[in-house]
């Protein structure tokens, strides 16, 4: 079942297929379940037809999630704290990351749609990744996760550019002081497109791309995470063998 599952989801637009399905054979007890609540209901709050938010595919033995966005965030995390900057600056990853983090370090946090955050600690403001607003050399601490393979595709507003992810790439370097840290986070596998949604890199196409820089960690968020969670410090050549694996780069610069 478990491989059926995953030939499925590698088809375009059968993951609502697929998603719709579940949904329509979970009615029957979501109705079953409406009834005997209502039976049993005290009348405390009103429960009407017309406020009903059906959440059908919910019920499972064990609760789900997303393995690259829960994952690599907390790697980030755990390497933001070991570093320990005086202050970190990441570019467009995930909110729930830099909110977090925020906490106990202050966060600079760049998007080519800037989010309207209102935390302490955590400055938030527009940048274009094919074009920082930085010096060169000049940021000690930087992230930028599951950014760089939307780049170019157009599906965030941006311009169309095949070679968007390269320039972005290009300017990360740059921007990065001698000694500093940078995490990188990209899918990983079997190079390709998925228009417009993402890029695959291979672990090969990265390590060449940041030559100028040292790889102090690899770690993999892999097909098979329920058994693996993540991989830290992890053999390359498991790479070959994802379909949507999530690659963790920890880089040095020389």
């Amino acid at each position: 079942m478990t491989k059926i599952r995953k030939i499925i989801l590698q088809i375009p637009f059968s993951v609502i297929i697929y998603l719709s399905l579940r949904k329509l054979k979970n009615i029957p007890w979501f109705i079953f379940d409406y009834f005997k609540f209502k039976k049993l209901s005290r009348g405390i709050f009103s429960i009407k037809v017309h406020d009903f938010f059906p959440a059908l595919l919910d019920k499972t033995s064990k609760t789900s999630f997303e393995p690259h966005y829960i994952y690599h965030p907390a790697w980030a995390a755990r390497i933001v704290k070991e570093i320990n900057p005086k202050y970190h600056t990441d570019i467009s990853s995930t909110l729930t990351f830099v909110s977090i983090i925020s906490a106990f370090i202050p966060v600079k946090f760049y998007d080519y749609r800037p989010a309207m955050l209102n935390l302490s600690n955590l400055e938030s403001r527009s940048a274009d990744l094919t074009n920082l607003p930085f010096a060169d050399g000049s940021i000690d601490s930087l992230s930028c996760m599951h950014v760089v393979e939307h780049i170019g595709l157009g599906r965030y507003g941006d311009p169309i550019d095949p070679e968007g992810d390269l320039k972005a790439i290009m300017e990360l370097k740059r921007v990065v002081a001698p000694g500093g840290s940078l995490l990188f986070v990209v899918p990983v596998g079997r190079p390709k497109i998925a228009f417009n949604a993402h890029r695959i890199y291979s672990y090969e196409q990265i390590i060449q791309n940041f030559s100028e820089f040292d790889l102090k960690d690899f770690s993999l968020i892999g097909d098979d995470f329920k058994e693996t969670g993540i991989i830290n410090n992890s053999n390359p050549d498991l790479v070959k063998d994802q379909d949507w694996g999530c690659g963790c780069f920890w880089f040095i610069k020389k």
